[in-house]
């Protein structure tokens, strides 16, 4: 397979000098504020006259509003991020009319991510040194890995989290190399007491990056609440939260992307279930730990790891019963409560539930390339307007 050249961002932390940082945050208000403006327009315009706003027109009311003395401030600033942030609201309302997303909501100061985006002709790239529009002076950039030789950045994204620190993201063209080929195949089970459970046997535990740093981040978190509201006191302790917070996401990611990249160059096809991870977080009990598993950040990772190698990712039907097939007969035993970690079928073959669910998961992947999506049980009863699916049958039974 050949080289593949594909958009990718590289991510460094950075230390803006005191001017820069002002700056900086007040083009983050301005592009908060701009982004909030153009939504509610737009949503007035549809409520009230039932017409919709394009990007053009949101574009010409951006020049009006800069003409206003209530929002003169915003000709301070680059109008490059201005402008982003309307593309970014006019690409909101293309995801939600496409069904792909949700109706698009406010920036919140508070909750929302500080961040600004700037396009080629509002920064300077020269010698490994970055000056972004209406700053003084060159980023101090960290540069914890190094850029493709020759990249030039056609996107660079500056933003500021929770718990203070300064990132600079750069987009630029990379080629990714395939990784070597190979025939081998695993089903990855996804769990709690084990993060990811494989075809092979092998079971890879869960690190519980929360729960192992619950007391750190419980005391944080009674410290701030002792706190008065808008004192000083109380940004200090809400800085501490922060981090703490910072500091579980940082180590999960690093952990998820480690498991990904090692299941990507060591198995040309890797076959995963489709989770409603949104739906099973409802669950009171399991939320805390199902969100601090990151099965939604590992699938994504898989996703686009596997694109950039050359590898096949096949995505199991969430309704398959994985865990209660046997893997051994084909046989689709009782309903399976979640603390029974071991069931026996009627064929005397004893199942550890997560091993057999891989297998099976590694099996109905074949099902899945070749007939699509629609792998699924039987379904007993029809209800008005539902389909009843063909029968399943195993993919290591002849039909």
């Amino acid at each position: 397979m050949t080289e593949r050249v594909v958009k990718r961002a590289f991510r460094y932390r950075c230390y803006p000098t005191e001017c820069q940082a002002a700056e900086l945050s007040r083009t983050f208000g301005c592009v908060r504020l701009v982004y909030n403006k153009a939504l509610h327009e737009r949503t007035r315009a549809w409520e009230g006259e039932r017409r919709r706003v394009s990007y053009a027109q949101t574009s010409a009311a951006l020049t009006a509003w800069k003409k206003t003395p209530e929002l003169g401030f915003l000709g301070e600033v680059s109008c490059v991020p201005l402008q982003q942030a309307l593309r970014h609201v006019q690409t909101a309302f293309a995801n939600f009319f496409a069904r792909r997303a949700r109706y698009p909501r406010f920036k919140s100061r508070k909750k929302s991510r500080a961040s600004a985006e700037y396009t080629r002709s509002a920064f300077t790239w020269r010698d490994g040194r970055l000056t972004l529009a209406k700053t003084s002076g060159p980023l101090d950039i960290v540069w914890s890995r190094p850029m493709p030789e020759g990249a030039e950045p056609s996107t660079v994204t500056v933003s500021r989290d929770s718990a203070g620190r300064w990132f600079v993201s750069l987009l630029c063209d990379d080629t990714v190399a395939p990784a070597p080929p190979t025939s081998e195949a695993v089903g990855v089970d996804l769990g709690i007491t084990s993060l990811a459970t494989l075809s092979t046997g092998e079971k890879t535990d869960n690190p519980r990056h929360e729960q192992r740093d619950r007391e750190r981040l419980a005391r944080a978190q009674r410290n701030l609440a002792r706190k008065a509201t808008g004192s000083m006191n109380r940004a200090k302790a809400r800085l501490t939260v922060a981090r703490v917070h910072a500091r579980i996401a940082d180590r999960r990611r690093d952990h998820l992307h480690k498991l990904s990249t090692r299941l990507v160059r060591e198995n040309q096809t890797i076959v995963i279930e489709d989770l409603s991870v949104r739906n099973m977080a409802k669950n009171r009990s399991l939320a805390r730990a199902i969100a601090d598993a990151g099965w939604r950040d590992l699938r994504a990772m898989l996703t686009y790891k596997s694109a950039w190698h050359g590898r096949e990712l096949v995505v199991v039907d969430r309704w398959f019963p994985s865990s209660r097939l046997c893997s051994a007969c084909g046989t689709v035993g009782a309903r399976l409560p979640l603390d029974v970690r071991e069931w026996t079928c009627a064929c005397g073959t004893v199942h550890d539930r997560d091993v057999n669910a891989a297998k099976n998961i590694l099996a109905a992947g074949p099902a899945v390339t070749v007939c699509g999506d629609g792998v699924r049980p039987q379904w007993k009863k029809s209800f008005p307007g539902g389909r009843r699916s063909a029968k399943q049958k195993h993919p290591q039974r002849e039909p």
